[in-house]
């Protein structure tokens, strides 16, 4: 995919490559759409199970606005109502809410759901499933908990060789949506050489923000002698963008703001990449760019991989509690 061309520092100030797309995807919008929505309709608090999104600007202005977090729906009083996060939930938290009467709102992405859909019909087929993510990651948790004894987690390669499974002539693979675009296709590779008859979705797991985000990188890799990313520690997207840069010989870090770079990472600097996970809000990139501005990169240019124009709709009762009150939200 061909990236704008790109104008060569040949001048004596320092330059700032900000890609595009970047920060908040369709899922991450949508996702914090339900939450400031279900605020204005039913006033706080509105309880929400375990970060909306990983990040931590976002879920402070929210718990500002009236958001309680939690870790567990039993934290949540009985009849309450509360939000399941874009990473998605297991079928057993969704019984633990009913159980407590709860007035469930579901923000998980649809390209999460997607998965769990797929996890569904790959067990009642009779496949062992081999699911290709992060251990204790929020989604990966959800996802696992679709199908807990025919699901098998792998994290690398390794992984893959140490498998030992009673029929491997029936077996499954699906991923989670924010991982690495190379390492998942080493591991896929892995799993079609021990497994020749396996099977995976019809189309790949990992989401389209995150495939765009890390192709900006690789895309400008070669011109940048640092590269940034905009979000925070537990974001597996964003910790993805500084894995590639790496890989990609760019000196690359996780920050989630301004105030975390190291002046010392800026000396000897010529040009600088400037991205951001997709639950890392613009105006913490804004931030970061007029910063380095002032410290002397006055070269802006922006690089776009490709236009992003996916929108994911609300959840129907969320647009239908919204219709009755005449409160306009976005569809």
């Amino acid at each position: 995919m061909p990236l704008k061309p790109i104008t060569a520092n040949a001048g004596s100030d320092k330059k700032i490559y900000l890609l595009k797309p970047r920060g908040f995807c369709a899922g991450v919008v949508r996702a914090i759409d339900v939450v400031k929505i279900a605020l204005e309709l039913y006033g706080p608090p509105v309880y929400v199970r375990k970060e909306i999104v990983h990040n931590k600007h976002v879920v402070d202005e929210l718990r500002e606005a009236g958001a309680v977090f939690v870790e567990e729906v039993e934290e949540v009083p009985a009849g309450a109502r509360a939000i399941f996060s874009a990473h998605g939930v297991s079928p057993v938290v969704r019984r633990d809410a009913k159980d407590r009467k709860l007035q469930i709102i579901d923000a998980t992405c649809p390209l999460v759901t997607k998965v769990h859909l797929e996890a569904v019909k790959f067990a009642r087929e009779g496949y062992t499933i081999i699911l290709i993510g992060h251990k204790d990651h929020d989604e990966v948790t959800g996802t696992l908990g679709e199908a807990p004894d025919k699901t098998i987690l792998v994290e690398s390669v390794d992984d893959v060789d140490a498998l030992e499974l009673a029929n491997p002539y029936r077996v499954a693979y699906l991923t989670q949506t924010t991982l690495s675009l190379d390492e998942t296709r080493d591991i896929v590779a892995r799993l079609q050489e021990r497994f020749p008859n396996i099977t995976g979705p019809k189309s790949q797991d990992i989401c389209y923000a995150t495939e765009n985000r890390q192709m900006a990188v690789k895309g400008v890799s070669e011109y940048c002698d640092l590269m940034l990313v905009v979000g925070s520690s537990n974001s597996s997207n964003s910790k993805r963008l500084v894995e590639v840069g790496n890989n990609f010989g760019v000196q690359s870090y996780l920050v989630n703001d301004w105030s975390e770079v190291d002046p010392q990472w800026l000396e000897g600097i010529r040009n600088v990449g400037v991205t951001a996970g997709a639950s890392a809000p613009e105006h913490l990139v804004e931030e970061l760019v007029a910063a380095l501005q002032d410290h002397g990169f006055r070269q802006l240019e922006e690089v776009e991989l490709i236009e992003e124009d996916v929108r994911f709709s609300l959840p129907s009762g969320l647009i239908h509690a919204s219709s009755l009150r005449s409160t306009p939200v976005p569809v």
